[in-house]
């Protein structure tokens, strides 16, 4: 796990999550404890497979109240980019 900033579609991310090579459900859960770390507002990096983690981990978060901020294709992967929503 790299926690290095990084500049990316115009968001700056606090914190990347390489997710790649993990199946679903388990990309959704590691996601979600990441970004139960996280202070609200600050924004998440994951990086997913193609085919069911980028149709479903982005609808997840969606769905826990957090924000999708931007995804882009990057090689075989996808980056997404999430801002941690306070869960209150």
């Amino acid at each position: 796990m790299d926690e290095k900033r990084e500049q990316s579609m115009g968001h700056q991310s606090d914190v990347e999550l390489d997710l790649r090579g993990v199946i679903c459900p388990y990309n959704f859960v590691k996601t979600k404890l990441k970004l139960e770390t996280m202070k609200e507002g600050q924004v998440l990096s994951v990086l997913l497979d193609d085919g069911d983690p980028i149709r479903n981990v982005p609808r997840s978060v969606e769905n826990e109240g957090h924000t999708v901020l931007a995804q882009e294709r990057v090689d075989q992967a996808y980056r997404v980019l999430i801002r941690r929503e306070d869960s209150d």
